[in-house]
């Protein structure tokens, strides 16, 4: 019998890709989606498979559902668009949890929280292990997402010992590929963007802060394995460790689209973190995962995806 698995956010990037793979698997997926930055352009191709079924509702309403698995992904996940509401991004982090974790207690499924590398805030620590309490500013303009996100994992874990609901959780870092929305503010899809159309990229602050980049069909495996193992609930990092300058990035895109355009410097955001990068030991050894796409190869397919995007 086919498991029968809930994703929140599954008109979203991320959401979209895992819809697909389990779909792949021989499972029944339930995409569950408000809209407010998924796009059913993202899934349109999944809606003649019978196993598939999308519901259009707002997770900080209740719903009822019977599934054997829920992956919550359901959340504004870029500055641009999290900071447009940050009221609606908090209630969709605590109020969505709940409702989620209320109907993961009722019909005893396993359920997933898609946590995030912005719980350690500015990072005193580097790389990020999963021990490490975190920097976040509770008052800044990020800290809807930051601390939103943050209560989450409580609730998870709050859930898992005064319930004994079956929780995992991942916090995932920077990821990229195609399906990311051409207006979230995220660097690659911004540099992508701004080489394909010959504008100046514009660099925050003087490009020597890091991030890492794991490709979105990596980051799905990551997921998946979390979820069907039995082992801990974590929470797991999952993210490419390899480490890369804002100004190393902006010169890739610009040389992988074949573009002769500029820089443009501007200040860096407040509470902007200046190093991002994953200690993925736990997941080494308890999931044998570890990013395996190049990220070149990865920057190459991403760079076509918004090349169709945008007709160039």
């Amino acid at each position: 019998m086919a498991t029968r698995i809930l994703v929140t956010g599954g008109g979203g990037f991320i959401g979209s890709h895992l819809c697909e793979r389990l779909l792949e698997r021989g499972n029944e997926v339930l995409c569950l989606d408000n809209f407010f930055t998924g796009n059913k352009d993202n899934i349109k191709h999944l809606l003649n498979d019978y196993r598939f079924e999308l519901i259009r509702h707002d997770l900080v309403n209740p719903i009822l559902l019977e599934v054997d698995q829920i992956y919550n992904l359901a959340c504004p996940a870029s500055p641009v668009h999290y900071q447009y509401n940050p009221v609606k991004t908090v209630k969709t982090n605590i109020l969505g949890t709940l409702n989620m974790l209320g109907l993961a207690k009722r019909v005893k499924a396993r359920i997933l929280q898609a946590s995030t590398s912005e719980v350690y805030g500015n990072p005193t620590v580097h790389p990020q292990p999963e021990t490490y309490w975190g920097n976040v500013n509770c008052i800044g303009r990020r800290s809807c997402y930051d601390e939103g996100k943050r209560l989450a994992e409580t609730l998870m874990m709050d859930y898992h010992r005064q319930n004994q609901v079956d929780v995992r959780i991942v916090r995932i870092f920077n990821t990229y590929g195609p399906r990311m929305a051409l207006n979230d503010g995220r660097v690659i899809s911004n540099f992508i963007i701004q080489a394909l159309r010959g504008q100046s990229l514009t660099i925050y602050g003087d490009g020597s802060h890091t991030r890492s980049f794991c490709y979105v069909s990596d980051l799905i495996e990551g997921m998946i394995r979390m979820m069907e193992q039995d082992e801990f609930v974590g929470p797991l990092n999952l993210g490419n460790p390899r480490e890369i300058t804002i100004l190393e990035l902006a010169q890739s895109i610009i040389k992988a689209v074949g573009s002769d355009v500029g820089l443009e410097y501007r200040p860096l955001p407040p509470d902007d973190p200046v190093q991002r990068c994953p200690d993925i030991s736990i997941a080494r050894a308890k999931l044998n995962w570890e990013a395996k796409v190049d990220f070149d190869m990865g920057l190459d397919r991403t760079i076509e995806y918004f090349r169709d995007k945008l007709g160039t």
